[in-house]
């Protein structure tokens, strides 16, 4: 396993994106997303990005990367095609600790970005260990029709659950037993064919009356 695939925290964090076009703004969508504090390094800036800067969503340097750019920072994006500012980003980041994806060079990053299927709070990350992003794209495309938003539902309802149940001091072994009863049952099936009633009746069994999707 070339990598160690983990989940990481953006929110409040200061992440930094070198370069300012279409690819650019892709990165700074999923880092905005997940609540980062971001800033972009770039002379020019893509019409997307220019209006996140003019509404202060982004912070903008309106100029090339510079030695010490990476300072402060967790995670950043050199989303630039000139190998040699790529490889003294590379050496600044691993010099500063900071995480770095350089985009289409692989060699030079400390991680790389999985193609993403997300369903709410479900995230299924696909990667090839950076050998064939198109292939990984592809696989995210077929689990789209296994993974629909009946799986959001789902994920929601049993969110829910864990609150009341948490609220109610319900003992653990009942707690696992429930969740267990609940994912092995019909429940996806009947969120997928908005089956209210079916869910109602599955609910009440396993968890008792009152309980309702």
């Amino acid at each position: 396993m070339k990598y160690y695939p983990i989940f990481v925290r953006v929110a409040g964090r200061a992440c930094l994106v070198i370069g300012g076009g279409t690819v650019a703004m892709q990165k700074v969508e999923s880092l905005l997303k997940a609540g980062a504090a971001v800033t972009v390094i770039s002379p020019e800036l893509a019409p997307e990005l220019a209006a996140l800067a003019a509404t202060r969503r982004v912070i903008h340097h309106q100029r090339g990367y510079r030695s010490g750019d990476l300072r402060g920072c967790f995670l950043a994006y050199a989303a630039t095609s000139d190998t040699t500012i790529q490889s003294q980003i590379a050496r600044d980041a691993d010099a500063a600790g900071v995480l770095l994806n350089v985009v289409d060079a692989p060699q030079r990053c400390t991680f790389i970005v999985p193609s993403i299927l997300q369903r709410g709070d479900l995230v299924i990350a696909t990667s090839t260990s950076g050998t064939s992003p198109a292939l990984a794209k592809r696989i995210r495309r077929n689990l789209e029709d296994t993974f629909g938003p009946e799986y959001d539902l789902a994920l929601r309802l049993l969110g829910r659950l864990r609150e009341e149940f948490a609220q109610r001091a319900l003992p653990a072994a009942d707690r696992q037993r429930i969740f267990t009863a609940l994912v092995d049952s019909p429940l996806i099936d009947y969120l997928r064919g908005g089956r209210r009633a079916d869910v109602d009746r599955l609910l009440a069994t396993t968890v008792g009356d009152g309980v309702s999707l």
